[in-house]
């Protein structure tokens, strides 16, 4: 599935975030990801389990990040059992690299290549990415299609 995700002016983007949160899961609470301190320990506790670590890229402020991360990545967390965590574009906050070199989040976030929120990668056994990632705020009625259908190709990854 390739469709291409739903990209705003910064005007566009408060009546748009309000519009498309009554059409989520229904009001939630605001959820939170972990940050890590270190990705190759929020790695090996993704393994363990027999899952791919999750990362969602954000940005503070972004109304289609709070969709993505309150109504589809949080629950997941809860009832799923993965282990997904938050990085944060133009954060400052210092994070051990899958290569074991300390970086600020947003130079983590450029390294990646990663220049729109949210976008949601899915990484395996050394650090490498094993799902096409999910960028952009996608139509709400498939984003939940999108993202199961990524994380199916990333446990099978893992798995195998």
């Amino acid at each position: 599935m390739n469709a291409r995700p739903l990209l705003l002016t910064r005007r566009q983007c408060l009546p748009a975030g309000a519009a498309v949160s009554l059409v989520g899961a229904g009001p939630a609470l605001a959820a939170s990801l972990p940050m890590p301190a270190s990705l190759p320990d929020a790695l090996g506790a993704a393994l363990k389990k027999g899952s791919p670590l999750v990362v969602m890229v954000s940005l503070a402020g972004c109304p289609f990040c709070t969709i993505a991360r309150d109504h589809y990545l949080a629950p997941l967390q809860g009832q799923a059992g993965l282990t997904i965590v938050q990085i944060d574009m133009r954060n400052r906050d210092m994070v051990k690299d899958f290569s074991g070199a300390s970086q600020t989040q947003d130079q983590l976030v450029r390294s990646w290549g990663v220049k729109v929120a949210p976008t949601v990668l899915f990484f395996g056994r050394g650090g490498v990415e094993v799902a096409e990632r999910l960028v952009g705020g996608y139509i709400p009625d498939f984003y939940g299609a999108y993202l199961d259908d990524r994380l199916r190709t990333a446990r099978a990854a893992v798995a195998g």
